[in-house]
């Protein structure tokens, strides 16, 4: 993992090593024809409508067309296997998502590694997950999830949007956190989860404040917390989880990546210009009404992240024992 580490940081912080004047002449007729990006979720999902405000900010700004394309299956392995196996010409990107922090670990036959195999171009959106329970819930809090938790062992169930899921993983750190005994509900996707939440068979469900936003503000479900380290600033009234269990966080990030072998001056040109976009108020806009806010970095910053990411979450799939079939 070291060594895979250091190779995966210096592509991306390579792109700054090559001289400015010859980073824009290799980039000047980038893109030529239309470029794709690859999700490896369906339509509609979060991930796809963050592709999407990309895509459509990239084909503004370069009068060219990205166009979003979903390769469903595997939890992203599918699209992501395509993305690593495409021509390296900056022409097939991947949105990545907090699934690339877990299937290295949980998926031992994959034909390729991520942090070997991708190169990171930009960081798109770091939004939490929030801790909602059904409104008949005896707990209306975080610290009186937990004590209730430990009054009634193994009794409270908590959902997720499948096992092995970065939702699932960081239900799993809670309780190890907390010391607490849930019982995990894997489902296929956040809607049924929250179905289950509004019939009262669920107690509790790990999602995406994206995805929960409109029932909590609804009075549907009831936050008891966000997981990111600080309060969300669209939600500020969610306390974090941190606060009641100090040092917790589990937050999905998303972000463009592509294939090992791109040309380090279409890499930066793609990280100017989706941060450009990252930072231009419509589209901040339009991230905020879907629930998570824009995170831009460097394409060194982003790598640095999805190796940390996927080297913390690892620990925790091992140590939770988690298989997927």
């Amino acid at each position: 993992m070291k060594l895979l580490r250091r190779r995966f940081l210096s592509l991306a912080a390579g792109v700054a090593a090559l001289p400015i004047a010859s980073r824009v002449a290799f980039a000047l007729d980038y893109p030529t024809r239309p470029a794709r990006i690859l999700v490896g979720f369906g339509a509609g999902s979060g991930l796809d409508l963050y592709a999407r405000i990309v895509a459509q900010w990239l084909s503004k700004r370069f009068n060219q067309s990205f166009v979003v394309e979903n390769r469903v299956g595997a939890a992203t392995n599918v699209a992501a296997e395509a993305m690593i196996n495409a021509k390296p010409d900056g022409y097939t990107l991947f949105m990545a998502s907090a699934a690339q922090f877990t299937n290295a670990t949980l998926f031992r036959n994959l034909s390729f590694n991520f942090i070997r195999d991708a190169v990171p171009v930009a960081s798109v959106s770091r939004g939490p997950f929030v801790i909602a329970a059904k409104p008949s819930f005896p707990a209306k809090t975080m610290a009186e999830l937990i004590a209730y938790a430990r009054a009634n062992p193994g009794k409270v169930t908590f959902g997720s949007a499948g096992t092995g899921t970065l939702a699932h993983v960081s239900g799993e750190l809670l309780k190890m956190m907390a010391g607490i005994e849930m019982v995990h509900v894997a489902y296929h996707g956040e809607p049924q989860a929250i179905v289950d939440i509004f019939g009262g068979t669920l107690d509790i469900d790990v999602v995406t404040l994206a995805g929960a936003s409109e029932f909590i503000k609804s009075g549907k479900l009831r936050a008891l917390g966000v997981t990111s380290s600080q309060r969300s600033p669209l939600f500020p009234d969610i306390p974090a989880v941190s606060e009641t269990v100090p040092g917790y966080e589990a937050t999905p990030w998303s972000g463009i990546c592509a294939p090992k072998g791109t040309p380090e001056a279409i890499i930066e040109t793609l990280n100017q210009t989706i941060n450009a976009g990252l930072t231009d108020p419509q589209v901040k806009a339009q991230f905020a009404a879907i629930g998570t806010p824009t995170t831009p970095l460097t394409p060194a910053q982003y790598g640095q992240a999805i190796v940390s990411q996927t080297e913390k979450w690892a620990k925790v799939i091992r140590a939770a024992n988690i298989k997927v079939e």
